[in-house]
């Protein structure tokens, strides 16, 4: 699978802060750009993990269909 994201950092005096421009809810800091972005790629998985779980259990008990979903970058 497939997938680009884009990761944006920042320069603040206590170091770095990130976020993804695509991901709602991931974002992270650190004092080093390493640091941030080691961060933000953890903070990706927790949020995608996060909103799988909610996912699960509103769907729990109930009829769905699942399919795979690719994105491709332009």
């Amino acid at each position: 699978m497939e997938i680009r994201l884009t990761f944006i950092f920042q320069k603040v005096p206590e170091g770095y802060i990130g976020f993804v421009q695509e991901l709602p809810g991931a974002n992270t800091q650190g004092t080093t750009l390493d640091e941030a972005r080691r961060n933000l790629q953890e903070a990706v998985e927790l949020v995608l993990d996060a909103n799988r779980a909610l996912s699960e259990r509103s769907l729990q008990g109930q009829d769905v269909i699942r399919e795979p979903f690719l994105i491709r970058a332009a």
